[in-house]
């Protein structure tokens, strides 16, 4: 089986998940979209209320911040992949459970495998703390850590600007770092 065919099929499969709770309160499910070669892949929380009525990944206010700062790295949405740690919106947009991620985390596993992307974007510390437990966003952010062959970059969450304007600067900083790292990738 192809990439584009492995994915579709994994969002088949998300489309009739009932492994937790957050099933039952979805409209629809947002198994993720983007190119099934992209060199970069996004994971951000989770779905949220835009999100949850469209069936697609950031389109609400954060999709918005995460379009600006996608410039800023060099990259186009079209170009990247972009998905949840879960793929149903919790309810209240609260954060998901740690175990909800491990629930909708085969997915995402099979997601990454599928793409094969030299760069995986962690947007937010649900996304980082999935990847590296234990591991604190303030210290790591903005920095490349290389795991088996593959760059994950670590960063704020683009809806953090909403809440908190300082961090404008800081998710700017970030993604002109990711895109350096693009380019030292390219050689």
């Amino acid at each position: 089986m192809n990439a584009e065919d492995g994915l579709v099929a994994i969002a088949r499969e998300v489309g009739a998940c009932t492994r937790c709770p957050l099933y039952e309160s979805r409209t629809r499910v947002v198994p993720g979209e983007g190119p099934s070669d992209a060199r970069v892949l996004i994971i951000g929380e989770g779905p949220g209320y835009n999100e949850d009525r469209e069936g697609r990944p950031f389109v609400g206010a954060a999709g918005q911040n995460l379009q600006a700062l996608l410039t800023l790295a060099g990259l186009k949405r079209e170009g990247v992949f972009i998905t949840n740690i879960v793929k149903c919106r919790p309810p209240g947009n609260r954060r998901p459970a740690k175990s909800e991620a491990d629930e909708c985390y085969p997915y995402l596993r099979r997601q990454i495998e599928l793409i094969n992307p030299e760069v995986v974007v962690l947007l937010g510390d649900t996304a980082l703390k999935q990847f590296f437990p234990g591991s604190s966003l303030g210290e790591m952010h903005g920095r490349p850590v290389t795991r088996s062959g593959r760059s994950y970059f670590p960063t704020y969450h683009p809806a953090s600007m909403i809440y908190n304007r300082t961090l404008k600067a800081v998710l700017d900083e970030d993604f002109a770092a990711l895109g350096r790292l693009l380019l030292a990738l390219a050689g």
